[in-house]
């Protein structure tokens, strides 16, 4: 053993040490060996190799025969003549002659390449062999090349992995060979075919029996329909049949596949003329029904299951006699009582009714028929699983039969409706909500659609349609009972949604059960007032509001009320949900009503009683709030609007507390007019209404008034002007100006009359346009800041109106004198009279021509400035304007990159300017080579880089900081072969910037070295940069490498939480999941992959329900399979975890991963474009900033609101008021509220209810 310690003294200075980083000075310099290596590995020899054919044979018999490529005939006579191309080649890698395949239908194999599997490297070996082939005797590696050398290899190989890898080529290249080849070879082919199948039908290894299979199925279905006439078509067809219940699962799930790509998929059933259905579904058909009926009444259930499972994917493509005895054997086999053989016949029950009515083999007569045969085996209530699959296919079944016959599905509907509704009583949630829903979706598919043409139905119906309508009804009804306590919210749905399907016509059967829902809301403590809310809304949606008041009156006169006002909760139930009903019912009895209400209000105002007078005042205003949704799309606005409209006039002017509603209610009913007869009718009121409106905006609030209605009146007048004839809105127009200019009019009228004529001047004729122009162009210099704003809205609105034509004939003939009054009033153009300067300015550059040219080149410093202006919409308009005035100058050269070229050495001229220009100017080139990044010339845009490059090196932020804003912009704009010739300029130049500079713009600049690095890499990125640099670039790799990693690793966990053997089933509400099907696809040869922990239940297992008390069980009655149960009475389900957000109400909260996957990469994309953006002008930079964001925004944006809320006392008080008095002392618990207000509660207690908003406060007496 060496011993170890100190050198001796002076040996240290004598010995020769590394220095750091080059210790790998000391290896040698040459490596010839390697070299020689990787020239033989990646080029061709050009001498005659050694490794011949003979060597490859005894190479594979020194290895045991684990390859047989070498065996005597293994290619046939194919492989002679091929040895002088395999010497040549044999030089080159294992997989040469895979890389290397030029042929698409390979590409499988190229791209999933598993290197630890003998198989696929038996795939590769055969596929290398054959491309050789083909290439030594000059072929195009076609399909068809590559086909015909594989059916010769398919007959000369033995083993069963060289059989497989043969097979598996076979069936990719088969997807792509012409069909003429196809249908010429199809004997020889399906002869070679059925041999390899028969000799591989014993073999232990199932690998290429399923790939033959697969092979033969691609065949046949590309044959002609003529062929399938023919015995020996028919004997290969019934050799992949016959595997379809084999016992290995991969052989029976290719023959399946391989069976239902023929039936449906063959190419002659989508050719023109084609028969309705296979000529083999016959033969298949018999074949399922007798392999069912052999094994079906034996204890060998798995052959029945396999079946029923190729059922399920066939029943739709049989003919329809075939269907029938499929049918009538599935009810046959289903009287089993088996678990796992009644789920599988219901699964394809569900598929064929689940096929589209086009393409259906069913008649109604036999979907009917099947109806009712199920019935006879309805599970028993306590048999979850079986009793969702039975509810979930009858749902589909009666679907489908409304889709073939909808007056049968109706006489079908009763019975299912009894059945279902004695669901509800079912101790199990999700049976009562499966049973809800699907006779919810059968109202809605089934009896809404049929009620139109079905008339009036009365109670005294005793046959067709109406007698069917009142048993469903008498049914659902029913649950209103006691007994139904427990599903009640169920029930309720239910009645909503029959009231919506069919309140229209059978609201004589319903008015009973009106009744019933306003006792059971009027009961203390009723638990689901809003599930009943919802049902009564239902039936004003459907029956309107008249029918239901008649139902259920409101109690609400006026006179001698209970104060309770037991039917006030009516209100806001009419208010969520009336529409397409009559005006002429609001103005005969809600308008009396709240006159009268109105009047009881004043009177026990006088009379002291002020809590009385509040619950009629609050309740007449809530009657009023019902107006909107009588005028959602009305039935009789013709006759009905007339009736309204006088009320409507002096509510507005007299009441307002009431133009809130009022003015909703106009503009909800002119926008839902359509016909021209009821916009007539509105427009011939218009006369009558745009006066008070006005009259209503332009009247000055009291000062401690707010008046929140304004806004809406205004947007009122807007919406009535479209209705409106133009020559009235000219006269209105006029008078509003000649009330401009009158020497009374206030500041607060003058504001109000202009935002009047901005409303109105797109909807006038152009004369009246140039004289509205000519009355506000002095206003366009005034010195008030408001008036001013104004006034360019209105030039706005006239230049771009919606009216079209006459705005361009006013831009077009007042062209100069807009040019003129625009130039002269530039100097005096306040701050925010900006944006709709720049606004009306867009309008009229899209008009202009060449000759207008310097007009843009003197708008052109105005607009470089904007794009620095505080208000952000005059910065969007600014940018805006800018391309526009580059689409004027295309118009004028007709040669647009010659037009961006004249156009930017336009404004390069900011550059020679001041600080604030030269910014400015920077910020416009960014957008502009944004926006026109297609079309702008290289040089041009090397000379404008260049110029920018230079402004690095000032030392001014505001100019630093868009130059660097303007690189962000280059580097998203140009291609990364364009940009390696301009990154010299860009690094010097970014070398270049002082110290404090880039101290103070060292986020910008990572931000920029991010984007360098990803595109070039670190290294040269590096190289280009000087060494104060570097430190930040490390930092920036190793950020990016742990990005990466991170990334990385959340994939790696979200495929292994996905993956099938970590994760737990879902259960959705398909009908595979609801029966939840258990079929074993491992043989009993097989073992399985995994050792499973704990020996599972006996699957298959059924218990029997006892008769009640000492009642034996009479097994000969009809009923007694209901007695056999699926599952465990006596086991309780436990609740399963899963790992789904769940809301406050419970319900889930699942995200799809398309949609994960989107938001991932849309986030990863729009982390560069956001910069890019916000420094072209497009988007408004961000509020919020991290801490490596820039700090120096110079851009004076909008503040927001900050999240400190005041509280406490002196400089912390609140500011928003004094608090309420008695707030902190209202009534809790013991205030239990029943008036009338916006929330419809009244107060039993002593207190005074104020409504505010969607609450109210209770101040309690």
């Amino acid at each position: 053993m060496v011993k170890t310690g100190k050198l001796r003294s002076g040996t240290a200075q004598k010995l020769k040490r590394w220095k750091k980083g080059h210790s790998s000075d000391s290896n040698p310099e040459s490596s010839r060996y390697r070299q020689a290596a990787r020239s033989r590995f990646f080029s061709r020899p050009s001498e005659k190799s050694g490794l011949t054919e003979d060597a490859v044979r005894l190479h594979n018999d020194l290895q045991g025969g684990a390859g047989e490529l070498g065996d005597a005939g293994e290619v046939g006579v194919a492989m002679e003549g091929a040895e002088q191309a395999l010497s040549v080649r044999s030089a080159a890698t294992f997989l040469s002659g895979v890389s290397d395949c030029s042929n698409v239908s390979f590409r499988k194999v190229q791209r999933y390449w598993d290197s630890n599997s003998a198989a696929h490297k038996e795939i590769c070996a055969v596929l290398a062999a054959v491309t050789e082939v083909i290439r030594a005797q000059g072929g195009k590696e076609s399909e068809t090349e590559y086909f015909a050398a594989l059916m010769t290899t398919l007959e000369a190989v033995d083993s069963s992995e060289s059989l497989a890898a043969v097979a598996y080529l076979l069936n990719l290249v088969l997807k792509r060979v012409p069909v003429p080849v196809l249908r010429n070879r199809f004997s020889d082919t399906a002869k070679a075919l059925l041999d390899v199948m028969s000799s591989q039908a014993n073999s232990d290894s199932s690998s290429a029996l399923r790939w033959v299979l697969l092979c033969l199925a691609q065949l046949l279905k590309k044959q002609d329909v003529s062929v399938w006439s023919f015995p020996s078509t028919l004997q290969a067809y019934h050799g992949i049949l016959s595997f379809t219940v084999h016992a290995k699962p991969k052989v029976r799930k290719a023959a399946q596949q391989g069976v239902c790509s023929i039936l449906r998929g063959s190419d002659f059933l989508f050719a023109d003329n084609s028969p309705a259905h296979h000529p083999a579904a016959m033969t298949t058909a018999k074949f399922c029904c007798k392999e069912i009926e052999q094994a079906g009444g034996s204890k060998e259930d798995t052959t029945t299951l396999h079946v029923l499972g190729l059922l399920k994917e066939l029943l739709g493509s049989f003919p329809l006699s075939a269907v029938k005895s499929c049918c009538e054997t599935l009810l046959r086999v289903m009287t089993l009582s088996h678990a796992l053989v009644t789920a599988g016949a219901m699964q394809a029950f569900h598929q064929l009714f689940s096929t589209q009515p086009s393409k259906t083999p069913l008649t109604a007569e036999l979907n009917a028929q099947i109806i009712t045969a199920l019935y006879d085996y309805l599970p028993s209530e306590n048999d979850l699983q079986p009793l969702l699959a039975w509810l979930t296919v009858m749902e589909k079944a009666h679907t489908h039969l409304a889709s073939l016959q909808s007056s049968l599905c109706v006489a079908h509907l009763p019975r299912f409706f009894s059945t279902a509704m004695s669901c509800l009583l079912s101790t199990h949630t999700r049976v009562v909500a499966t049973a809800t829903q699907a006779m919810k979706t059968l109202l809605e598919v089934c009896v809404s659609p049929l009620m139109s043409e079905m008339g009036p139905v009365l109670p005294t119906a005793t046959s067709g349609n109406p007698a069917h309508i009142c048993k469903m009804f008498r049914c659902v009804e029913e649950g209103l009972s006691y007994r139904f306590h427990a599903s009640w919210p169920f029930v309720l749905q239910l009645l909503g949604c029959f009231y919506r399907a069919a309140g229209k016509q059978a609201h004589a059967i319903m008015a009973k059960s009106l009744q019933s829902l306003c006792e059971l809301r009027s009961t203390p403590r009723f638990p689901y007032g809003g599930e009943l809310d919802l049902a009564v809304g239902g039936a004003v949606e459907s029956m309107g509001p008249e029918l239901v008041l008649k139902a259920v009156p409101l109690l609400i006169t006026g006179h001698q009320d209970d104060l309770e006002f037991p039917r006030s909760w009516l209100v806001p139930v009419i208010r969520d949900h009336v529409k397409h009903t009559q005006l002429a019912f609001f103005a005969s009895y809600f308008l009396p009503l709240a006159n009268t209400l109105k009047q009881r209000a004043d009177e026990l105002e006088q009379s002291g009683q002020k809590l009385e007078s509040k619950v009629y005042h609050t309740l007449q205003q809530q009657i009023w709030t019902m107006l909107p949704g009588f005028c959602q799309s009305p039935t009789d606005v013709v006759g009905g609007f007339s009736a309204l409209a006088r009320t409507l006039g002096s509510s507005l002017n007299e009441r307002p507390h009431l133009r809130l509603p009022i003015c909703q209610s106009l503009r909800t009913l002119i926008r839902s007019t359509h016909t021209a007869e009821e916009k007539a009718e509105l427009s011939r009121f218009s006369k009558n209404f745009l006066p008070i409106l006005f009259n209503v905006f332009t009247q000055k609030p009291p000062e401690q008034d707010t008046a929140p209605y304004r806004p809406a009146v205004l947007d009122t007048i807007r919406v009535y002007l479209t209705v409106t004839e133009p020559a009235m809105v000219c006269s209105f127009l006029q008078k509003a100006t000649e009330k401009l200019n009158a020497a009374d009019s206030s500041e607060f009228t003058r504001l109000a009359v202009m935002d009047l004529v901005v409303a109105m001047a797109p909807c006038v004729d152009e004369d009246t346009m140039t004289h509205t122009y000519n009355l506000i162009k002095p206003y366009l210099e005034s010195k008030d800041a408001g008036v001013q704003k104004k006034a360019y809205r209105v030039l706005e609105e006239m230049c771009g109106g919606e009216g079209g034509g006459a705005s361009q004939r006013f831009v077009i003939s007042n062209l100069q004198s807009l040019q003129g009054a625009l130039l002269s009033s530039l100097k005096t153009a306040a701050s925010p009279a900006k944006r709709p300067r720049l606004k009306c300015l867009i309008h009229i550059v899209k008009q202009l021509n060449e000759e207008h040219k310097d007009f843009i080149i003197s708008l052109l410093p105005e607009v470089i400035i904007c794009t620095k202006e505080v208000s952000l919409g005059a910065r969007k308009n600014a940018f805006t304007l800018l391309v526009e005035m580059g689409n004027a100058f295309t118009r004028f050269y007709g040669n647009q990159k010659e037009a961006l070229e004249q156009f930017l050495s336009v404004v390069y001229v900011g550059l020679t300017g001041t600080v604030t220009m030269m910014t400015c100017t920077v910020l416009a080139l960014s957008r502009l080579v944004f926006h026109y990044r297609e079309s702008i010339e290289a040089s041009t845009l090397e000379q404008l880089l260049h110029n920018v490059c230079l402004l690095l090196t000032c030392r001014t932020r505001q100019i630093l900081k868009v130059a660097l804003g303007f690189l962000k912009v280059i580097l998203f704009v140009l291609d990364v072969k364009t940009l390696a010739g301009h990154l010299p300029v860009m690094m010097e130049a970014i070398g270049n910037i002082k110290d404090d500079m880039r101290r103070h713009f060292r986020a910008s600049l990572k931000s920029i070295f991010t984007k360098l690095i990803r595109k070039f890499g670190y290294e040269l990125v590096k190289d280009m940069l000087p060494a104060e640099h570097h430190k930040v670039l490390a930092n920036i790799r190793k950020v990016e490498a742990r990005s990466k990693r991170k990334r990385l690793a959340q994939d790696a966990e979200e495929e292994g939480s996905d993956s099938e053997a970590d994760a737990p089933k879902p259960k959705g509400d398909s009908i595979e999941d609801i029966l939840a099907e258990s079929d074993s696809d491992l043989s009993e040869g097989e073992e399985p992959k995994k050792a499973q922990k704990k020996v599972g239940k006996k699957r298959g297992g059924a218990w029997l329900k006892e008769g009640l008390s000492d009642e034996p069980l009479n097994f000969l009655d009809p009923q007694a399979s209901q007695r056999v149960l699926a599952t465990n009475p006596e086991v309780k389900a436990r609740k399963a975890e899963h790992g789904f957000k769940v809301t406050s109400d419970g319900r889930l909260v699942i995200e799809d991963e398309e949609d994960k996957q989107k938001k991932k990469t849309k986030a990863a994309a729009d982390g560069d474009m956001e910069d890019v953006l916000e420094e072209a002008g497009i988007k408004k930079k961000s509020q919020k900033r991290s801490a490596d964001e820039d700090l120096d925004d110079d851009d004076m944006e909008v503040e927001s609101q900050p999240k400190y809320k005041a509280g406490g006392a002196g400089i912390h008080r609140p500011l928003g008021g004094r608090r309420e008095s008695g707030a902190d002392y209202k009534a809790k618990a013991s205030c239990v509220c029943v008036c009338v207000c916006v929330c419809v509660c009244v107060c039993v207690c002593v207190c005074v209810c104020v409504c505010v908003g969607p609450g109210c406060v209770c101040v309690c007496v």
